[in-house]
């Protein structure tokens, strides 16, 4: 279900990492839309963000690799 795409083990990652960008040719880490990944995070089913300013939207790498490891069932 999920991509081989590599988390780096510190760090940030914008949506097109998490989602993933077809035109920019980047896999998906989650294989969710962008509309999907926003409920999400809406209903605490994802990560909330980091923001760092007003269109600077980041998730911690290592929110996203729970998330990763939780929706897989592999404990980590």
């Amino acid at each position: 279900m999920f991509s081989n795409n590599p988390l780096p083990a510190e760090g940030l990652l914008r949506i097109s990492q998490i989602c993933g960008d077809r035109k920019r040719g980047i896999p998906p880490i989650v294989p969710v839309s962008r509309s999907t990944w926003w409920a999400g995070v809406a209903n605490g089913r994802f990560p909330k963000p980091v923001k760092l300013g007003d269109k600077l939207t980041f998730w911690r790498s290592s929110d996203i690799r729970a998330l990763v490891a939780k929706l897989s069932g592999v404990s980590e």
